[in-house]
C-alpha cells in the first residue's frame, strides 16, 4: 500500500468507522427487512475496510485509535432519516458515498481500489433498492409499477433537500439586500423597511413560484410529446422499435443474441415495451415528469420562509433593536443554510456556513451603503 502513511490511514479508518455508525443505525432504524439487511450487508463491507486501515496502522508502527464518535454530517443524516425514514436520506448518502469514493480515487494501491469498487457496489444497492430490488438476488418488477408504489422515490431523485435550501437561500439573501439598502435610504425608519420588506417577499415568493410553474411545466409538456412519439412509434413501426432496443442493449455490452431476446420479451408487453423505451431511448422516467404545481408552491414557501427571516424582527421590535436583531438573525440563518449546503457537497460545515455568511453580507452591505448614498424622500 505504497504512499498511503499515518495521517492518510487515520482519516480512512475514520471515514469508515463513520460509514459503520451510519449503515448500523440505518438497520436499526428501517422497518422493511430487505432494505434492513441491505443496509447490514454494506455495514459489514465497511468493517471489513475499517480493519484494512487498522492493520495498516499496526503495520506502520502506530496505535489505532478507539473510535470517537461520528461526524456532525453523519449525525445529521441519521437525524433526519429517525425523524422521516430512510427513504428521506438517499440523495444524502448517495452523496456521502461519493465522496468517499473520490477520495479513494486520488490514492494508489491495489488495496484501495477494491474498497473503491466496494463503495460504488454500495451506490448501485442504492439504486436496487430504489427500483425494489435489495441485496444481490432480490426480485425486480416493472420499473412503473415500483416507481407507482415508492412515492418517496419521487422527493428523492427530485431534489426537493437541494431545493429546498437554495430556495430559502435566495429567499434570505435576496431579501436582507433589500431591507438593508431600504434601511440605509430611510435613516432606519421602520415603516418604510417594513414596508420593503414585505412587499419583497410576496414579489420574491410569486415570482419564483411562477417561474418554477412555467420552467416545470414548460419541461414536462416536452417529455409528454416526447413519449407521445415514442408511441405512435411503436404503434407504427413496432419491429424498427424492437431492433433500436436491441441496438441499445448491444451498446451496453450485451452480445447480440442476447440483445435480441431481451428486446424480444420486453416487445410482448406493448405497456412494458414503452415504458423501457422511454427509459432507454429518451432517458426519461414517465412516472417522474415533475409537478409544476408541487415545485411552484415548494419554491414559493422555500422563498418566502428565507425572505421572512430579515423582516421578522421589524414585525416585533423596531428602531435600532429590529435593525440589529435582522442583522443577527440573518447571519445566523446564513451560516444554517451554508451548513445545509455542505450535506450535499460534504465540505466542511464551518468553510460552507462561513461563505454563505460572507455572500449575504457583501449583498446587505453594498446594497446598505448604495441607501446610504442614494437617500429616500420622506
Amino acid at each position: 500500500m505504497a504512499g498511503i502513511d499515518v495521517p492518510q490511514s487515520l482519516e480512512n479508518l475514520k471515514l469508515e468507522r463513520d460509514a459503520i455508525a451510519l449503515y448500523d443505525e440505518l438497520a436499526r432504524i428501517e422497518k422493511d427487512p430487505r432494505r434492513a439487511e441491505a443496509f447490514r450487508t454494506i455495514a459489514g463491507n465497511e468493517r471489513r475496510h475499517a480493519g484494512v486501515w487498522a492493520d495498516k496502522l499496526r503495520e506502520l508502527g502506530a496505535d489505532v485509535p478507539e473510535p470517537d464518535g461520528p461526524r456532525l454530517r453523519i449525525r445529521t443524516i441519521l437525524f433526519v432519516a429517525r425523524m422521516f425514514g430512510t427513504h428521506a436520506v438517499r440523495d444524502l448518502v448517495q452523496a456521502l458515498e461519493g465522496d468517499e469514493e473520490g477520495i479513494y480515487a486520488e490514492q494508489s494501491s491495489p488495496e484501495v481500489e477494491a474498497i473503491a469498487a466496494d463503495e460504488r457496489e454500495h451506490a448501485e444497492i442504492w439504486q436496487r433498492l430504489s427500483r425494489g430490488g435489495g441485496t444481490p438476488g432480490h426480485a425486480a418488477h416493472r420499473p412503473s409499477d415500483i416507481a407507482a408504489s415508492e412515492r418517496w422515490h419521487h422527493a428523492g431523485r427530485s431534489g426537493t433537500l437541494r431545493a429546498v435550501i437554495f430556495g430559502v437561500s435566495d429567499g434570505l439573501v435576496s431579501n436582507l439586500a433589500l431591507v438593508m439598502g431600504i434601511a440605509g435610504a430611510s435613516g432606519g425608519q421602520d415603516k418604510f423597511v417594513l414596508l420593503a420588506g414585505i412587499a419583497g417577499l410576496l414579489a420574491g415568493a410569486f415570482s419564483v413560484g411562477a417561474g418554477e410553474y412555467i420552467s416545470m411545466q414548460s419541461q414536462r409538456e416536452l417529455f409528454e410529446r416526447q413519449i407521445a412519439l415514442e408511441r405512435a412509434e411503436l404503434e407504427a413501426m413496432p419491429r424498427e422499435e424492437q431492433a433500436e432496443l436491441a441496438q441499445v442493449y448491444r451498446s451496453k455490452g450485451f452480445t447480440e443474441a442476447e440483445a435480441a431476446t431481451i428486446a424480444e420479451r420486453m416487445f410482448r408487453d406493448p405497456k412494458h415495451a414503452l415504458d423501457t423505451l422511454v427509459r432507454e431511448e429518451l432517458g426519461l422516467d414517465p412516472d417522474e415528469l415533475g409537478s409544476a404545481w408541487g415545485a411552484a408552491f415548494g419554491s414559493f414557501v422555500a422563498f418566502g420562509i428565507g425572505a421572512l427571516i430579515p423582516v421578522l424582527p421589524y414585525l416585533i421590535t423596531a428602531g435600532q433593536t429590529a435593525f440589529v436583531a435582522a442583522i443577527a438573525l440573518s447571519v445566523a440563518a446564513l451560516f444554517a443554510v451554508g451548513a445545509g449546503v455542505s450535506l450535499l457537497t460534504g465540505r466542511s460545515p464551518l468553510f460552507s456556513g462561513g461563505r454563505q455568511v460572507l455572500i449575504g453580507a457583501a449583498a446587505a452591505v453594498v446594497t446598505y451603503l448604495v441607501g446610504l448614498a442614494i437617500g429616500v424622500a420622506v
